[in-house]
């Protein structure tokens, strides 16, 4: 199947191997060109970075809006400040204090300790499954 083909979904063949005929001025060649996936430990890696990217967007959110002294009674405010409570509070009590207050705006010390926590938290996992990746040969 040529390169430009497109296959019954709609997207590029990617499954399957791809045959290119080269015309040159003796005769024509062919070569064959294979679709590489990435390994277990690559697909883990990605994942990995996803799951805590989007931890660290939830919590990043959360400082954002306790600065910029957002209504709570917004329902997605207060859903942003539900969901990253549960990645905020097992960094709570570290420091002696939580919060800064001043005229209504609050900084989440906390949140920035858990912010910190959980980017330290996935570099060692990454690090972690990158022992176990396999390089090709």
């Amino acid at each position: 199947m040529p390169p430009w083909a497109i296959d019954e979904t709609g997207g590029p063949d990617s499954s399957s191997t791809e045959e290119v005929v080269i015309m040159t001025d003796q005769e024509p060649r062919t070569s064959r060109t294979a679709t590489q996936r990435p390994s277990g430990g690559e697909l883990a890696r990605r994942v990995a970075v996803l799951i805590f990217g989007l931890i660290q967007i939830v919590i990043g959110l959360r400082i954002v809006l306790l600065l910029l002294d957002a209504r709570t009674g917004n329902a997605l405010v207060s859903g942003i400040l539900d969901l990253s409570q549960v990645f905020v509070g097992p960094f709570e009590g570290i420091l002696q204090r939580d919060s800064l207050h001043a005229s209504g705006s609050v900084l989440d010390i906390a949140a920035i300790v858990a912010f910190v926590g959980w980017t330290i938290i996935e570099l060692i996992v990454i690090w972690a499954v990158g022992i176990f990746r396999r390089e090709p040969a």
